[in-house]
C-alpha cells in the first residue's frame, strides 16, 4: 500500500496555457475556474489560457492563478478517489494545501492570495531587492555567506528547498555581496530568481502585518488532512496556529527540505506533485532517490497518476 502526499506548486511555476487542458476535460476543473473568475470579477482563466505572460507575472495575478490550475488539478485527482495522508505546498502552495485539507475554503482562498501578492508586491518598492538561487553549496556555508554581507543590508536565506540547492533573498547590494561571498566559497552557480522582491526576508513584515488583519476575518476550519508548514516544518497544529503562522510565512524561511524528510519519516513513499512546473519532484529526487514522484497538471500526467496508484 503507499503511502501519498500531495505538494502543491509555489510562485515561479506558472506559464502561459497552464490549466487549459484541464478545463476542457474535466468538469470539476472547469467549476473551479468559473469560481474564480466570479469571485476576482475578471478572467482568471483566459489570463492562465491565454497570457499575456507578463500579466501572468505580475505577483498578485500569478498567486491565484497557480492556485487555481493547483485546485482544479486537486480536483481532477479527488474525482478518482484518491486521498492523501499528508499535505504540503512550497510558499504560495501551502495556501492550496490548506484548501485541499479543508481548512480554507477556495473562494476565500483564491481573493486571499490574490491580496497577499499585492500585499507582497507593495511591502518593498520594485528594484530595491530579490532572489537568488545558489546551487552546489552546502547550507552551513551559504548561510555563512548570508551573515557576511549583512553589514551592507538585509540577506538571508529563503527557501531551503533541498540539499544543493538554497535560495537567498535581501536588498540588492546585500545579495549581490552574498551571492559573491557563496561563490568564493565554493557556489557551482548563482542564479537570479525571477521575482519582483525580496520575499521571505524581515522586509516582508508590512505584507505580514496586512496578511494577518485579512485572516482575522476568515473563518479557518480544523485540517482534515495532516498539513506541515513551511515556517515550522512540523504539522499544523490546529486552525489557530494557521492563523498565526500564515503571516509569518511570507517573512520567514521556507524549510522544504525539511519538510519533505518529516514526510519521509513518517512512511511517504510516493509524491504527487499538483499543479503547474516540476520542481518540487526535483527537489524530492535530490532528497530521496527511491521515492515513487509523479504529478497531475494535466489530464496525460493525471491518467499516469492514475494508472501508478492503480497498479
Amino acid at each position: 500500500m503507499k503511502k501519498i502526499a500531495y505538494l502543491f506548486a509555489g510562485q515561479g511555476s506558472q506559464y502561459v496555457g497552464m490549466g487549459k487542458d484541464l478545463y476542457d476535460h474535466s468538469p470539476s476543473a472547469r467549476e473551479i475556474f468559473a469560481l474564480a473568475d466570479g469571485e476576482l470579477g475578471y478572467s482568471l482563466s483566459s489570463l492562465c489560457f491565454e497570457g499575456p505572460q507578463e500579466e501572468l507575472d505580475k505577483t498578485e495575478n500569478t498567486q491565484p492563478a497557480i492556485l487555481a490550475v493547483s485546485i482544479a488539478a486537486y480536483q481532477a485527482l479527488s474525482a478518482e478517489g484518491i486521498v492523501p495522508a499528508v499535505v504540503a505546498g512550497l510558499s504560495l502552495g501551502e495556501y492550496s494545501a490548506l484548501v485541499c485539507s479543508g481548512v480554507l475554503d477556495f473562494a476565500e482562498a483564491v481573493k486571499l492570495v490574490q491580496k497577499r501578492g499585492r500585499f507582497m508586491q507593495e511591502a518593498v518598492p520594485q528594484g530595491v531587492g530579490g532572489m537568488a538561487a545558489i546551487l552546489g553549496l552546502e547550507t552551513a556555508k551559504v548561510e555563512k555567506a548570508c551573515q557576511g554581507a549583512q553589514g551592507v543590508g538585509v540577506v538571508q536565506v529563503a527557501n531551503y528547498n533541498c540539499p544543493g540547492q538554497v535560495v537567498i533573498s535581501g536588498e540588492t547590494q546585500a545579495l549581490e555581496l552574498a551571492a559573491a561571498k557563496a561563490k568564493e566559497l565554493g557556489a557551482k552557480r548563482v542564479i537570479p530568481l525571477p521575482v519582483s522582491g525580496p520575499f521571505h526576508t524581515e522586509l516582508l513584515k508590512p505584507a505580514a502585518a496586512r496578511l494577518a488583519q485579512e485572516l482575522a476575518t476568515l473563518e479557518l476550519e480544523e485540517p482534515r488532512i495532516p498539513v506541515i508548514a513551511n515556517v515550522t516544518a512540523d504539522y499544523f497544529k490546529d486552525a489557530a496556529e494557521i492563523r498565526d503562522l500564515l503571516p509569518k510565512q511570507v517573512m520567514s524561511p521556507v524549510k522544504w527540505e525539511m519538510t519533505i524528510r518529516k514526510m519521509l519519516a513518517a512512511g511517504v513513499d510516493t509524491f504527487i506533485e499538483i499543479g503547474p512546473g516540476n520542481a518540487l519532484r526535483g527537489f524530492v529526487k535530490k532528497i530521496e532517490r527511491q521515492a515513487n514522484l509523479l504529478n497531475v497538471e494535466d489530464t496525460e500526467s493525471l491518467a499516469k497518476t492514475i494508472d501508478f496508484l492503480n497498479k
